[in-house]
C-alpha cells in the first residue's frame, strides 16, 4: 500500500523533527494542508505551545490580489501563521529533504464565506443556512473552487493533488460546539441535507419539479419521520421521481464543480478524491457521482471506524470502481475512540483491495500515538511488497 501521512504547514515548519520523523516512518508522500476549514489544531510536538487555533478557513498560500480582483468568493489569509506562504515553504522543505509532498487541499468547507454570502451556502428545506458548506451547484462556488484551486498549487511542485469536501456538505458536519449529534435518524440526516438553494431550486426545475412542492415534501417527510421517533430509519417515503431529481441536480453541480477544479490543476498531476460510495453522503467525502471516478486516479474513503463495515466498503469499492482508480482508506490515530490494532485493521483494508493508507495525522497524533502509526505503516508496506 502507498502511505500518506496527513499534515499542516506548522506541523512542517514549527515542529522539530518532522521531516526525520516522516522519513523513519516511511511515508510516501506528506500530504500538506494548502486550504483548511476553521480548527482548533493540538501540537504535540512544538516545545512552545499545545495548539494552533486557526479562527476561520484560510488558504495557506499568498492571496493574489490579481487572480482574486473580480471574484464575487476570495479567501482569508491566516494571521496566525508564521509566513505568508507557510503551506508553500512546508512543500518546499518536504521537497529538499527528498519527502515528496502532495496539496491537500479543501474545497466547499469555509464557514467565513458561508456566513458573510449566506445566498452561496447550503440552505435546508426549512429555510435554514448551512454556512459552514457551500453549495457546489452555485457558479460563484464552482469558480471559487477552480481558482482556490489554481492559486494552491501556484509555483509548487507536488507529487499529487487531495480534493478534499469536493462536492456538498450537510446537516451532520461540527460547527462549533456541537449539539445535534444523535438526534437525527440516517434518514432525517439525509433529509436536511438536502440543498434548497435559488441554484439547486434552477435545478429541480430543469426536470420539471416546482421548488415549493419540492419544499413541502422535504418538511412533510422530515416531519413523519421525527414524529415517528425511530433513530434507527435509513429509509425514506419520498416518490422516487423527486429522489431521482433531487440527487441528479446535487451531482451535475458536484460534476461542474469538480471538472473546474480539474481544469485549474491541467494534466500530468495525480489527483486523489475523498468520496463516498452513497450517493447521498454529504460532508468531507461526498458521494460520489457517476461520472467522478472516470475523473480521479485514486478515491480515498472514511474508514476511521474500525470493523467489518469499513472493510466491507473497500471490498465494495474495489469491484465497482474502475480498476485504472486505486482505492484509499483513510485511517486515523487520533480519532475519540480507541486507535484500532493498526496491524490487523490495516492487514484487513489491504487484503479487501485497499491500495493506499492515508494516515490521518502526523501532527496531531503525537509521541504517545507513534507506534500505532509505526504499525500502520509498517503493514501497509509489507502488504505492497507482498503484492508485488
Amino acid at each position: 500500500m502507498r502511505v500518506v501521512g496527513y499534515a499542516y504547514p506548522w506541523d512542517v515548519l514549527d515542529a522539530p523533527g518532522f521531516v526525520d520523523r516522516a522519513r523513519e516512518l516511511g511515508v510516501d508522500e506528506v500530504a500538506v494542508a494548502l486550504s483548511y476549514h476553521s480548527a482548533r489544531a493540538a501540537t504535540p510536538w512544538s516545545p512552545s505551545g499545545t495548539s494552533v487555533l486557526a479562527r476561520h478557513a484560510a488558504l495557506y498560500r499568498p492571496v493574489r490580489e490579481d487572480a482574486w480582483r473580480d471574484a464575487t468568493l476570495r479567501p482569508a489569509a491566516p494571521d496566525w501563521a508564521s509566513v505568508s506562504d507557510s503551506a508553500g515553504d512546508a512543500v518546499r522543505v518536504l521537497n529538499a529533504a527528498g519527502v515528496p509532498a502532495a496539496a491537500w487541499i479543501v474545497l466547499t468547507h469555509d464557514s467565513r464565506l458561508g456566513t458573510e454570502f449566506p445566498q452561496y451556502a447550503v440552505r435546508n428545506c426549512f429555510g435554514e443556512s448551512y454556512p459552514w458548506a457551500l453549495c457546489p451547484s452555485q457558479p460563484a462556488v464552482q469558480a471559487y473552487a477552480a481558482t482556490l484551486t489554481a492559486e494552491c498549487l501556484e509555483g509548487l511542485d507536488v507529487a499529487s493533488v487531495i480534493l478534499e469536501a469536493c462536492g456538498q456538505l450537510g446537516a451532520v458536519h461540527q460547527h462549533q460546539h456541537e449539539k445535534t449529534e444523535g438526534v437525527w435518524s440516517p434518514a432525517v440526516a439525509r433529509l436536511i441535507s438536502v440543498c434548497c438553494c435559488t441554484a439547486c431550486a434552477d435545478g429541480w426545475a430543469e426536470s420539471g419539479a416546482k421548488a415549493e412542492d419540492v419544499r413541502d415534501a422535504l418538511r412533510a417527510e422530515v416531519r413523519r419521520l421525527v414524529d415517528g421517533a425511530d433513530l434507527s430509519t435509513t429509509e425514506d417515503e419520498l416518490p422516487a421521481e423527486l429522489r431521482t431529481t433531487i440527487l441528479g441536480t446535487r451531482q451535475r453541480g458536484t460534476d461542474r464543480l469538480r471538472r473546474g477544479v480539474l481544469a485549474a490543476i491541467g494534466p500530468g498531476t495525480r489527483v486523489v478524491l475523498h468520496g463516498a460510495l452513497d450517493p447521498w453522503a454529504t460532508g468531507a467525502l461526498p458521494g460520489l457521482t457517476p461520472a467522478a471516478a472516470a475523473d480521479v486516479d485514486a478515491v480515498v474513503l472514511q474508514n476511521w471506524a474500525p470493523g467489518r463495515a469499513s472493510v466491507d466498503a473497500v471490498a465494495q469499492a474495489r469491484q465497482q470502481l474502475p480498476s485504472t482508480v486505486d482505492v484509499g482508506s483513510y485511517v486515523t490515530a487520533v480519532a475519540a475512540g480507541p486507535v484500532p490494532d493498526m496491524l490487523a485493521y490495516v492487514t484487513e483494508l489491504a487484503e479487501a483491495g485497499a491500495a493506499e493508507l492515508h494516515l490521518y495525522h502526523l501532527g496531531l497524533a503525537g509521541p504517545g500515538r507513534l507506534e500505532d502509526m509505526r504499525a500502520a505503516t509498517d503493514v501497509a508496506h509489507a502488504s505492497r511488497r507482498k503484492g508485488s
